[in-house]
């Protein structure tokens, strides 16, 4: 009887388990694939490239976290009729945490820009705001067209 149980619980861990390899699998691709893309979009010599990627690797895993942090509190509040429940206080209280959030992201890319700006070029710190959305464009149109293919 505990086998029926125990089971299914290993089935959904092993599968839990693989969907989460393939997911991290596929996440470390695509950041390969933007460290290329960007690499050669910027031109970047290899001294630039030695300090450039250190902050550059910082400032996204520290933006990824405040994201997700953001997210998260607004998904939880944002459920199907979740938002009709708040009341005032609550509501006030759930804007004063997405305005800090959005504010600590600002502050974020200001620090980063500034930190850049020792490292390359103001021209190639445009070009990277530049790349970064040509990449993200183009990971977007290749994941529709999967989707549809």
């Amino acid at each position: 009887m505990k086998t029926k149980f125990i089971l299914p619980i290993i089935l959904l861990f092993i599968s839990s388990v693989s969907f989460s390899q393939d997911f991290k699998e596929k996440r470390e691709k695509v950041k390969a694939l933007k460290v290329a893309y960007i690499t050669e979009q910027l031109e970047l010599t290899t001294e630039e490239a030695q300090k450039f990627w250190p902050l550059y690797n910082a400032f996204d895993d520290k933006q990824a976290e405040l994201r997700h942090e953001k997210m998260r509190a607004i998904l939880d509040r944002f459920r199907p009729g979740s938002v009709d429940k708040l009341s005032e206080k609550e509501a006030s209280a759930l804007l004063v945490q997405m305005e800090s959030l959005e504010e600590n992201l600002f502050n974020l890319k200001k620090k980063f820009i500034k930190d850049l700006q020792g490292v390359i070029s103001a021209k190639k710190i445009i070009k990277l705001k530049k790349a970064e959305e040509d990449f993200n464009r183009e990971l977007l149109k290749q994941m529709r067209e999967k989707r549809r293919g």
